[in-house]
């Protein structure tokens, strides 16, 4: 494995840190100010989307362009550097188009969606002209394990009737958003893996009801995190993603690379963490001392900077098994990356409030913030919890008793 980034890669993390330097941290104040006088999205969003795409930074996610698609083809680990440097700052990553949940949403439009439904909603959204959301998750079943769905989509000759309330679906409240992709049951008498299809739901359709903006930590989104009800929502059957039953099997192939563009934003997080922490305690005494000559903070510096190492290899690896032998073969590695890196995250953000004091806590620097994304993180697209069980169950199953050590054989006890 080779994770050296190619000369084209340094190209575009130096273009892409320059942009973020020049055009997108210089207005983060600005942002917030816009945020709280209820403007959003802000002034000044569509000129930096339109500066983006003009200099090439646009849709780096996403592998298999067509060449009459704008933005750059891109392995999953070649991108995965670029999605690190987007994290810095949690709105950046719409000014490239590469905000979730738009990139798995484009990612199942691209590989599953019929050309008509390519035409009316994959172009706008590689355009960046509308937004998207994923509706899957829901309150009253632990969607943990997606085949929990309640939801259902029923055939009524042309059409299709959904029926269900959905919760968490993010991005659902931004003004732009158009376009939701539901998952829900077309046969609960299927196998447990054929229950479920997915399907087009356009935003202003009937029966679609936002019934409120759910806070995460106590921090609103203006984008939203939403619980939605659809009551008899009626649509066209050619609004059908694949095929009845495909469903199960499309929200795995949306998450594998989607997993790889979240905990490499992560790690972006993790590095201006940990560079405001090491500000804060060069600048800064308490009993007469520099707070990093006191030794539990230099511990903190140091161990921060061996988990943001240590995290940004295993995603790489995860990124390198995705292109070279397919996400079903990644598997354990993107579950593995999945538990590891909000964990630490959210250690390294605690530890960066904590130098900073109370001032940590607050709107004044973005480290709430940075910490509430790496706390939710640790549920979206999956619970650590769920991840822990697969990978023991891979590793059980990778090594039968008594294969490994045969002398450690149990006495009898006759």
């Amino acid at each position: 494995m080779d994770f050296a980034y190619s000369p084209k890669v340094e190209e575009l993390r130096t273009k892409l840190q320059n942009f973020m330097d020049q055009h997108i941290i210089p207005r983060i104040r600005e942002y917030k100010e816009e945020l709280n006088a209820g403007a959003y999205p802000p002034s000044f969003m569509a000129d930096l989307k339109a500066l983006a795409r003009e200099e090439g930074l646009w849709n780096l996610f996403l592998p298999h362009l067509k060449d009459d698609e704008p933005g750059t083809k891109l392995t999953n680990l070649e991108y995965a550097p670029l999605a690190e440097i987007m994290g810095q700052v949690g709105w950046a990553a719409e000014v490239f188009n590469c905000s979730a949940p738009d990139t798995g949403n484009m990612e199942i439009l691209h590989m599953f969606g019929t050309p008509e439904q390519q035409e009316t909603w994959l172009k706008p959204l590689l355009n960046g002209e509308i937004r998207s959301a994923f509706c899957m998750t829901e309150p009253d079943v632990a969607s943990s394990d997606a085949t929990n769905i309640q939801t259902r989509i029923e055939r009524d000759g042309d059409n299709y009737v959904i029926n269900g309330r959905k919760w968490w679906i993010t991005g659902a409240e931004h003004p732009n958003c158009k376009i939701f992709i539901l998952m829900g049951k077309t046969d609960p008498e299927a196998s447990t893996h054929t229950q479920q299809s997915m399907i087009l739901i356009p935003k202003d359709t009937p029966g679609v009801t936002i019934e409120r903006n759910l806070s995460v930590l106590n921090l609103h989104d203006p984008e939203g995190h939403c619980e939605i009800v659809f009551r008899d929502v009626r649509v066209p059957a050619t609004n059908l993603l694949g095929e009845e039953g495909s469903g199960f099997a499309l929200a795995q192939a949306r998450l594998g690379p989607g997993r790889i563009h979240h905990c490499m934003r992560s790690i972006g997080a993790c590095e201006l963490a940990l560079k405001l922490m090491v500000d804060r305690v060069q600048e800064r005494k308490s009993f007469g001392k520099y707070l990093h000559q006191h030794g539990a903070i230099g511990e903190w510096i140091a161990r921060s900077r061996v988990e943001i190492e240590q995290a940004r290899l295993l995603v790489l690896k995860a990124a390198w098994m995705i292109d070279n032998v397919g996400a079903k073969a990644a598997r354990k590695e993107i579950a593995a990356i999945k538990v590891a890196i909000p964990q630490i995250h959210t250690a390294i953000a605690d530890r960066a409030m904590q130098a900073f004091g109370a001032m940590g806590l607050s709107q004044d620097t973005p480290l709430a913030q940075i910490y509430t994304g790496g706390r939710a993180l640790r549920f979206a697209d999956g619970p650590d919890e769920v991840h822990l069980k697969s990978i023991a169950k891979m590793e059980l199953a990778s090594h039968p008793l008594g294969a490994t050590m045969p002398f450690l054989t149990t006495p009898d006890r006759g």
